[in-house]
């Protein structure tokens, strides 16, 4: 979860929402990102959709049975549709999200019953640190 809160900082440092993830297999990074849908100008290019893609890339392979993915907030659809496709093996999350938040916040779409992949979840991991980036950042630009 470090890596990522390190990826959400550059996020904040680039003036973009400050979400950042990593994926993992072991001790093996794969890949890591942060938001850049300023950057990109595209409202997809969210962290975990990067990462996933880097961890796929870095494989040559189109799934991540093995791996975890870190991200410092709760998945949104997007994402969460992004990791069922990829079947992500595991998932850890650090801040909940209660307006978008796919993981059980707002909806579980990581477990829901009638799709074909349901990752290991688990929320809340440096929560307090995730959720402190993100309030700074929104504070700082209201």
């Amino acid at each position: 979860m470090r890596l990522a809160l390190a990826q959400a900082a550059a996020a904040a440092a680039a003036g973009e929402v400050p979400v950042g993830a990593a994926v993992c297999v072991g001790d093996r990074v794969l890949a890591v990102a942060h938001n850049l849908t300023v950057a990109s100008g595209d409202p997809t290019a969210h962290a975990e959709c990067l990462a996933i893609r880097g961890a796929l890339g870095a494989l040559g392979s189109d799934r991540l049975p093995d791996a975890t993915l870190y991200v410092t907030l709760e998945p949104c659809a997007q994402c969460a549709g992004a990791i069922i496709l990829a079947k992500v093996g595991r998932v850890v999350f650090g801040a909940w999200d209660d307006k978008a938040g796919m993981a059980g916040s707002v909806h579980d779409l990581l477990r829901h019953p009638r799709l074909n992949h349901h990752p290991e979840v688990r929320g809340g991991v440096l929560a307090d640190a995730c959720g402190d980036i993100l309030r700074h950042f929104f504070q700082d630009r209201r």
